[in-house]
């Protein structure tokens, strides 16, 4: 989870004589504008991570204040950003190659490889030690593990070296409602690991979907993306089991007591149509249909995340006072 100009900037040589480098670079004033840096800090990426870190926040039993809450979800924002940096500080070389990211800052030639990495560290180290005198030091350790988690483990080495990079990557991005969570309570429990399985089981087929229709991308920048590996055949395999673990996944909250029975109906309507749409794309027998049904998937799984979060939210703030209102006037009996 990157804007702007067509390639890179030919007004600048990439080489001075007698220079190496790393010292054109020092020497050389920034092209980059501010919307680069913003875009080095993935911000589609960063609002997933902002509002399933607040719904772990809000639906916390214990409520910070408002000013340190807002100050801790822009410290998690800011450390989503960090990962963001660094993961396109390293994948500068891919980037440059697929259709998708050539424009992104540092390919296009905005930002150069070094500026985009001392961003990404000063971002990661203070959003990091702000957080933890915010909220506590086990919000910050928590926010520490996604950062390094994401750039280290997952973009320096899984991501390029298996076809389960997704699966086991997909431990970074479940980590913020667990944040949120230990930043309002101080501790955890079962309530935000709940939420980490959603989004962790949630990952692979909505990326997979993704690298359906971009496979020539991924096999052209040499990423072992399933497609790539194995084909897509057992791509759409795979989608379709971790739909089927996603589905019940996505209930458990309400089955454990955890979420109400508004959030049990949505979860359940969401868990089957994901489950129908990743059938409908195992079934589907023609490279136009797999391409169509893998767009439709890949849409529908950001609305899935959305809701079940959203409508968890709405569960815990809005239905309790609905259940109020109705014992108010009588109606206590009635759901």
């Amino acid at each position: 989870m990157s804007l702007a100009t067509d390639g890179a900037d030919l007004s600048r040589p990439a080489t001075a004589p007698g220079l190496a480098p790393a010292m054109v670079a020092a020497v050389e004033p920034s092209l980059a504008e501010v919307r680069d840096y913003v875009a080095l800090m993935k911000p589609r990426v960063m609002s997933l991570v902002v509002f399933t870190a607040l719904v772990g926040m809000m639906v916390a039993p214990d409520r910070l204040h408002p000013v340190l809450g807002f100050a801790a979800l822009l410290c998690i924002a800011v450390g989503a950003g960090a990962a963001g940096a660094l993961n396109m500080w390293w994948d500068a070389d891919i980037d440059a190659v697929m259709t998708r990211t050539a424009c992104r800052p540092i390919p296009a030639g905005r930002v150069t490889q070094g500026e985009a990495l001392a961003f990404g560290l000063t971002l990661a180290v203070g959003s990091v030690a702000v957080l933890g005198l915010v909220a506590g030091w086990l919000a910050a350790g928590l926010l520490a593990f996604t950062i390094v988690f994401y750039a280290v483990v997952y973009s320096m080495w899984l991501k390029r070296a298996t076809s389960q990079n997704i699966v086991i990557g997909g431990a970074a991005g479940a980590v913020p409602p667990m944040i949120g969570w230990a930043a309002a309570t101080g501790g955890l429990t079962v309530e935000p690991v709940l939420l980490f399985l959603i989004i962790f089981f949630w990952t692979p087929p909505h990326f997979w979907a993704l690298s359906l229709w971009r496979s020539e991308d991924y096999a052209r920048a040499g990423i072992p993306m399933l497609p790539v590996v194995s084909g897509v055949a057992e791509t759409k395999r795979q989608i379709l089991i971790h739909a089927a673990l996603l589905a019940p996944v996505g209930v458990s909250p309400w089955l454990l007591g955890s979420a109400g029975l508004l959030y049990g109906v949505v979860a359940t309507i969401a868990g089957a149509k994901m489950l129908w749409l990743s059938t409908r794309l195992w079934r589907a027998d023609d490279a136009k249909a797999t391409d169509r049904l893998a767009k439709k998937l890949f849409g529908f799984s950001l609305y899935y995340l959305f809701v079940l979060f959203a409508v968890l939210l709405v569960d815990h703030w809005v239905a309790p006072y609905v259940s109020a209102g109705l014992a108010a006037i009588g109606l206590g009996g009635v759901s």
